[in-house]
């Protein structure tokens, strides 16, 4: 049993990233993607928020906290990894701007692909990364389907129309799996940080991250959300590479299972609380 669960967590991690994707790329077009980029003071702000602030206040909760050394290091690491694959869900259920939550996902997963590697040695003593390492799950999981999905579209639109819902409904299962996974695979890990001050500098760092992006988002209610929301969904995932493959201490990889959860259930109540902020519109 306890190899299963590690098993069944990557699979639904599969699960959640390949159909979600390929939903999102079978309801849009590259145009579509593309052009809510066109906004320079969204794309510059977006950029200096994850990859100066979020790494920067990161590095700031390590010293505030007493944390362990390993502890420390995932914080550091979830500092660099932007650009989460369930951003658009996020958006989606705060009934924001699923368009712009995608461009927004692909800027950031591309910044997190050339940031990660060349950066991160500077601020994490004895880290090391293969660029490609890290690009190519991104790459294969989020980019692909979501290109694949926007083909089909365009090749047959008829069909990937009823294949949609099929795929969003098994996307929506996934993730709601995962996180009962997370908890379930990880209980002893997670019962041995408490007290550490692991959970609270998580928690803290989510919300900071939000906070400081909603007011910094400008005068639009739709864009704040989307920027909000994408500066505090961190991309676990991209960080869970270096840290598997650069690191041996377990308390790395922990930290990131821990700031995971919490980033699950914090940016989830965060896009409830931006959904009351909708115009009415949105709500209907």
């Amino acid at each position: 049993m306890s190899d299963l669960l590690p098993l069944a967590q990557k699979l639904s991690v599969l699960a959640f990233l390949t159909t979600s994707m390929l939903a999102m790329g079978m309801n849009l077009t590259p145009r579509a993607v593309v052009e809510p980029l066109g906004q320079p003071r969204f794309v510059l702000l977006a950029l200096v928020l994850n990859f100066v602030f979020a790494p920067a206040f990161a590095w700031l909760l390590t010293i505030v906290f007493p944390l362990d050394r390993g502890h420390a290091i995932g914080m550091l690491l979830l500092g660099g990894a932007a650009g989460a694959p369930f951003l658009p869900k996020l958006v989606l259920n705060a009934r924001g701007d699923t368009t712009l939550a995608v461009a927004l996902m692909a800027l950031l997963t591309a910044g997190t692909i050339f940031f990660m590697p060349f950066a991160l040695p500077r601020m994490v003593p004895g880290f090391t990364a293969n660029p490609w390492a890290i690009a190519r799950p991104l790459v294969l999981l989020i980019v692909l389907p979501l290109a694949l999905g926007m083909v089909l579209k365009g090749v047959v639109p008829a069909l990937t129309a009823r294949a949609m819902p099929v795929f969003e409904k098994i996307g929506n299962v996934s993730l709601l799996l995962l996180f009962v996974l997370l908890i379930v695979a990880n209980t002893r890990a997670l019962l041995g940080v408490i007290g550490s001050g692991a959970i609270l500098a998580a928690i803290l760092y989510v919300i900071g991250l939000f906070a400081v992006a909603w007011l910094l988002g400008g005068p639009s209610i739709e864009g704040r959300g989307v920027l909000a929301l994408g500066t505090a969904a961190r991309n676990f995932g991209a960080a869970l590479v270096p840290a598997a493959s650069s690191f041996s201490d377990p308390k790395v990889t922990i930290m990131l299972i821990v700031s995971a959860i919490v980033g699950l259930v914090v940016s989830f109540l965060a896009a409830a609380w931006v959904r009351r902020r909708m115009p009415a519109r949105q709500s209907m």
